[in-house]
């Protein structure tokens, strides 16, 4: 049984992304190369939260009670805002490098902004899903009983579900974050930013599953949709696509702008 849940929370959680990586990135040696980039950029901004979290541990004498509830509602809130710096930060330096690319081989046709905040999207959530769930994991292979004292059951599944609704809102935001950069419309990236804060808070109701994989299920389908149409979709574009003709939304010819 313990194997079972193993890996059917397993394929949950990472199997859309799995999917997308086969199919619309795998092939391509320069778009995995920025899905690892943009993991490693993720790594990067939870090494610092790390740092931030212990520096103020430290100054706490790690005190229980109130003051630890106040101290995790603080730490959400610094993660949230590295992880988004450091978004910003990668759609710089992916900005210099195509004007770069561009100066030296004018005829070669660059990676598009709107491919790019696809890969780095998928690469920032494929590491956070990983490094919220492989402890979760390993505990679903036993021993032990969930739900033995009266806590849910479904803990496995639920925390499955809420892993793949994290990995996917990554990439809808990266897409809404560089679309906002490259037209400076700054209020999506303030968007990104509070639902970004949302979702993250509603892990502090997790014994009530309901409402916890409700809400964010109902922001990631909101967001998907913005990121569609940011993207470029359109209704027409979306019966295309589900008939397998549109290639420019499946992303085998992404074109420059």
């Amino acid at each position: 049984m313990t194997a079972a849940v193993f890996f059917g929370c397993t394929f949950i959680a990472f199997g859309p992304a799995l999917a997308l990586y086969i199919f619309t990135i795998a092939t391509e040696p320069l778009r995995v190369i920025f899905l690892i980039v943009g993991a490693f950029f993720w790594l990067i901004s939870l090494l610092l939260s790390s740092l931030v979290w212990f520096m103020v541990g430290s100054i706490t004498d790690n005190k229980d009670g109130p003051v630890q509830k106040y101290l995790l509602i603080f730490g959400v809130l610094v993660s949230v805002l590295i992880q988004e710096m450091f978004r910003f930060g990668y759609y710089r330096l992916l900005k210099k490098a195509n004007e770069g690319l561009k100066s030296i081989n004018p005829d070669e046709t660059a990676p598009s902004m709107r491919l790019l905040a696809y890969v780095s999207g998928l690469g920032f959530g494929i590491m956070s899903g990983v490094f919220a769930f492989v402890n979760t994991l390993s505990d679903s292979l036993g021993p032990g009983t969930v739900g033995i004292h009266g806590d849910s059951p479904q803990f496995f599944l639920n925390s499955a579900f809420m892993t793949l609704v994290i990995i996917l809102l990554h990439m809808f935001w990266g897409i809404v974050f560089f679309d906002g950069c490259e037209k400076k419309k700054w209020h999506a990236l303030l968007v990104v930013l509070l639902t970004h804060l949302l979702v993250s808070a509603l892990t502090f109701i997790s014994p009530h599953y309901g409402i916890n994989l409700v809400s964010a299920y109902m922001i990631m389908v909101l967001m998907g949709i913005w990121a569609f149409f940011v993207a470029g979709g359109s209704g027409q574009s979306l019966k295309l696509c589900l008939i397998c003709q549109d290639k420019d939304l499946l992303l085998f010819n992404q074109r420059s702008r």
